[in-house]
């Protein structure tokens, strides 16, 4: 998509290995309308091939703490704590339509001005939308784990996202995470623990207030352990 009208198309970068399926879904007549009607307002559109990074103040209209998360699913995390917190700005990064006409529908129910959606894959999102040092933290709750042994390359954190991730936190910047398959905390763990860019993770269990999300409720109906941290980006 070409200009800020434009409907979004989540396929319109493509990388050889992709942490996500592109699921069908079926939407309902308000989320069309959603994409049709509030997406020129609160969707980013695609780039242009060789488009500069976004202006983020221009973007939000302030200079404010930026905080991304990666697969908001129907938005109930982003925009509980968007709501909370108005002195930050939250963006989002989403593939699927009927999640994001949702989160669009809330948007315009809670009268959210500090939310914006990205409708692309959220690792051009970070290498080609996102300028070096912009964002406060990352969050990432309950990513697809890939159980399969052969399909462990699709997971999302590995040693060059956390690069990635890296140049674009401040220098007080973390990255928080959250999963309910143990095997896949492990890989998290190890992948962040051999990067020189973040310190050790923090567990936030004893004081975290970040909302209960659809996977992770249906993780806990399924007695699965919830693994968490936050990791500080290491001082320069």
């Amino acid at each position: 998509m070409g200009n800020s009208g434009s409907t979004p198309n989540p396929e319109s970068r493509h990388r050889e290995i992709r942490s996500y399926v592109l699921r069908a879904g079926r939407l309902t007549r308000a989320q069309e309308r959603a994409l049709a009607e509030l997406w020129p307002r609160f969707g980013i559109p695609a780039a242009e091939a060789g488009a500069r990074h976004l202006d983020l103040d221009t973007l939000f209209g302030r200079q404010a703490p930026r905080i991304l998360e990666i697969g908001i699913g129907n938005g109930t995390a982003l925009l509980s704590m968007a709501a909370q917190d108005p002195d930050r700005d939250y963006l989002g990064a989403e593939v699927h339509a009927p999640g994001v006409g949702h989160c669009l529908l809330e948007i315009e129910r809670l009268q959210l001005g500090n939310v914006r959606l990205f409708m692309e894959d959220a690792v051009g999102v970070l290498r080609n939308r996102l300028p070096d040092r912009s964002l406060s933290g990352l969050h990432l709750f309950f990513p697809d784990p890939w159980h399969k042994k052969r399909h462990h390359k699709r997971r999302l954190i590995q040693a060059p996202f956390a690069e990635l991730l890296a140049r674009k936190l401040t220098a007080d910047g973390y990255f928080h995470v959250a999963t309910d398959w143990p095997p896949y905390a492990e890989h998290i763990a190890e992948v962040m623990a051999a990067s020189s860019c973040f310190d050790a993770g923090l567990d936030p269990a004893s004081d975290n207030t970040r909302p209960l999300t659809r996977f992770e409720a249906r993780g806990q109906r399924l007695g699965h352990p919830i693994w968490e941290r936050i990791y500080p980006r290491h001082a320069d």
